[in-house]
């Protein structure tokens, strides 16, 4: 079944010593596009989350971003490192000493420097593992999302579907009788013209002029593209790229359609399958 490439997810888990908090966003693309903002204290398992990614999505430009909250500053407790801001404080009184008129410091620019916020120490590898165990749950949650819409957009393209076998159907069962009718308008402007003609060169005019009028293979191939379009939707492999080839398909037979028109009727059912297959087209753009 189609995945749309339009979903969101996010996952907090809390434990002893940290909240950690994933957030995935992804819209469509052509091809799989990865942003991954990472703090330092992950960076190094920014390899792992991109295989992880590989492993479940296809296409799709995703944005990925982590929030690692410590234990103490979750609980509103902020350790300082003593020495850090003496030595920090003995910096500023120098500069400011030499140079007058120094801006005031700004604690929470304090707060920033290196070394100045003091966190608890932890498992590194412990905690890598849960960000990775939490992270592909994650982007599980995403994938359901993105089911769910391709569910929707798979609906969506099937009502088209219907319509466009519709207006075939009732283009080939019109058929014979559009074509008789050319043969009797012709008879009747050669009658009003009271000409006499070879009555094998007027045959053969006449069958020309069927031959150009005839749209039977144009409408065979709609049939054909339609069911293809079908079994495509019912595949569990990437089918955004083949189903925007099938839309092409499609709207080259309903050209075909419109330039051999020798009456309004089928000028008007081929404009009518070109807005069909033109809606498909801007769902399948966002289907994976």
């Amino acid at each position: 079944m189609p995945r749309s490439m339009t979903g969101f997810a996010r996952l907090e888990s809390k434990q002893t010593d940290y909240t950690l908090t994933w957030e995935v966003r992804s819209v469509n693309h052509r091809y799989l596009e990865m942003h991954l903002r990472l703090g330092d204290d992950f960076r190094e398992i920014e390899p792992k989350l991109r295989e992880i990614i590989r492993t479940k999505l296809q296409r799709g430009k995703l944005e990925v971003t982590i929030n690692f909250q410590p234990e103490q500053a979750s609980a509103g407790k902020i350790g300082l490192d003593s020495e850090r801001l003496a030595q920090l404080a003995d910096a500023c009184t120098r500069i400011d000493a030499q140079v007058p008129n120094c801006a005031a410091i700004n604690p929470l620019e304090v707060l920033r420097w290196p070394g100045v916020q003091v966190t608890q120490e932890m498992d590194r590898e412990s905690l890598h593992a849960s960000a990775l165990a939490l992270f592909s749950d994650t982007l599980d949650q995403l994938v359901e999302h993105r089911a769910r819409e391709g569910n929707e957009l798979a609906s969506f393209i099937e009502q088209r579907l219907v319509s466009i076998a519709e207006h075939v159907a009732q283009l080939r069962e019109r058929m014979p009788e559009i074509l008789q009718a050319q043969r009797d308008k012709l008879a009747e402007k050669i009658a009003a013209l009271q000409v006499e003609l070879d009555p094998d060169r007027l045959e053969q005019e006449i069958v020309m002029m069927a031959q150009k009028a005839d749209v039977d293979e144009e409408l065979d191939r709609l049939d054909t593209h339609v069911q293809e379009v079908r079994r495509t939707l019912k595949q569990k492999n990437s089918l955004g790229r083949r189903l925007d080839f099938l839309m092409q398909e499609l709207n080259r037979e309903a050209n075909t359609l419109s330039s051999k028109s020798v009456v309004s009727e089928t000028t008007q059912a081929a404009v009518e399958l070109k807005v069909l297959i033109e809606q498909m087209r801007e769902q399948v753009q966002n289907i994976e």
